[in-house]
């Protein structure tokens, strides 16, 4: 049997980095995705090994400062490719808000720690996500497109391609052949 699963990875992550702080009896308080305060301060050994418990699942304490807001701007971008109304929100206002900086330095920082720019990241969060959508069969490409802010389907079909190397539609297909093989 076969199995398709929605998933909120906010509350995923929320949930797993809850899991390991408490296994290393770790006192925490959220302040925000991605973001905590400890009650108390971790010697070097303590933090090596909460570094040793997340590394392998992806996670990464992030220490120096400029990684630490494009780590900011990269959870605020996934927050807003996975929020279910952003039709209402421009990219640039959002982060500039959320993370209280102008846009330009946000921009500025993104591409010298990363090497990309925040648009790249955008689009392929957006990609990603509309994978996902697809995945889970529940919306057509018109839906899709709208949810996730583009102008047109064509818009989104062609990041889709520029990205994936195939089209939204053919992506479906493959989706579709596999299902049926698995049958």
């Amino acid at each position: 049997m076969k199995l398709f699963i929605k998933f909120d990875i906010n509350t995923i992550c929320s949930l797993f980095l809850k899991e390991k702080l408490e296994e290393q009896k770790i006192n925490f308080t959220t302040l925000g995705f991605g973001e905590i305060e400890l009650d108390e301060n971790l010697d070097v050994e303590g933090l090596e090994s909460l570094k040793s418990k997340l590394g392998p699942f992806g996670f990464e304490v992030v220490e120096n400062q400029k990684s630490v807001l494009v780590q900011k701007i990269k959870d605020a971008i996934i927050e807003l490719v996975y929020m279910d109304d952003n039709n209402n929100f421009k990219s640039s206002v959002f982060l500039a808000e959320k993370l209280n900086h102008s846009y330009g330095y946000l921009s500025n920082v993104f591409s010298e720690v990363t090497y990309s720019s925040i648009e790249n990241f955008i689009i392929l969060q957006k990609i990603e996500r509309a994978k996902q959508l697809m995945l889970v069969n529940e919306m057509s490409l018109t839906e899709i497109a709208f949810l996730l802010n583009y102008s047109s389907v064509a818009h989104l079909s062609t990041q889709f391609k520029n990205t994936t190397g195939i089209t939204p539609s053919a992506f479906q297909r493959i989706i579709k052949k596999r299902r049926e093989n698995l049958k």
